[in-house]
């Protein structure tokens, strides 16, 4: 059995993942995919594992829906750890490397900023800006 690339760059496979999804739990996705595609250009995404991962040298980030929330999965140890407080504030919590969004809320854009630039500076990209 072969292995697909890690690397490939499969958008309409994220598309359609995001089409399946229910609207408020669809609207903030696409926001956040917004957001990782603006501070990561380069990004390649494709669904593996079942949810949406966005790549650059390694994998940088992933976003899923389940049930009640929303994931971001920082695939960071220390990100939500130093940031756990205003996380808090934010009405987002966390398990492991996983941020949990409620559906419908108002995405805190800046600390999702905050939060992908950390870990572009994790990855050593040079985006961090």
């Amino acid at each position: 059995m072969s292995r697909r690339k890690p690397s490939r760059h499969a958008p309409a496979e994220v598309d359609a993942y995001l089409a399946a999804q229910e609207p408020e739990f669809r609207a903030t996705l696409e926001q956040l995919r917004d957001i990782i595609r603006a501070l990561a250009p380069d990004c390649t995404e494709r669904v593996s594992y079942k949810i949406p991962i966005f790549r650059l040298s390694k994998d940088f980030v992933a976003m899923s829906a389940a049930k009640k929330h929303i994931g971001l999965h920082t695939m960071s140890k220390a990100i939500p750890l130093a940031m756990k407080d205003e996380l808090k504030a934010a009405g987002i919590w966390t398990s492991g490397t996983t941020f949990h969004i409620k559906p419908g809320s108002d995405l805190p854009v800046a600390l999702m900023e905050k939060t992908l630039r950390a870990r572009l500076a994790e990855l050593g990209t040079g985006a961090e800006a």
